[in-house]
């Protein structure tokens, strides 16, 4: 009797979920308006090693979706900061913090208006230890996995507003 009931109530939020307009946000696939909008943006060049991460991350990931004539631009501009915080008895640091912030504007190239101003942001904790080098790689790590995770935040906001937007080709 409860699976009736149960698969009862999932049919009910099937049905009303249906009617609410909700749409999955890559419908259609490559050739669908948001995968279509993403493969027209070009990515501006970007300063710094963290730059140069972002926009490898972000160039794959616009780039999924096909090739084709650049429509908008997407400058960033990255805030890369290493901080020391655990101290140890002995005045040694035990503990940093990584922290990458992106300020991001998506322009349309025909009328070199800003579509998008947004910033996006992540951080990661380190652990310091008594190897120079285990820590210098995991600081190096900490940058690969936080320029990932802004490409794909940034990702998704362009996403979003290219979808919103009504002047995006259908």
């Amino acid at each position: 009797m409860t699976r009736a009931i149960a698969f009862a109530a999932v049919l009910m939020a099937g049905v009303l979920l249906s009617g609410c307009g909700l749409q999955p946000m890559y419908a259609g696939g490559g050739n669908g308006t948001v995968a279509r909008g993403l493969a027209g943006v070009q990515v501006a060049a970007i300063e710094g090693r963290a730059g140069w991460l972002v926009r490898n991350a972000l160039t794959d990931k616009l780039s999924a979706s096909g090739n084709t004539a650049p429509r908008y631009r997407l400058d960033v501009r990255l805030d890369d900061k290493l901080e020391s915080f655990g101290l140890l008895s002995d005045d040694t640091v035990s503990r940093e913090r990584r922290t990458l912030r992106a300020r991001y504007q998506l322009v349309d190239l025909a009328s070199d208006s800003i579509v998008l101003d947004a910033t996006a942001g992540s951080d990661a904790g380190i652990d310091v230890i008594s190897s120079d080098y285990a820590t210098v790689a995991a600081e190096q790590t900490a940058l690969e996995n936080l320029a990932k995770d802004i490409a794909e935040r940034i990702v998704t906001n362009v996403a979003i507003q290219l979808r919103k937007d009504p002047a995006q080709p259908r």
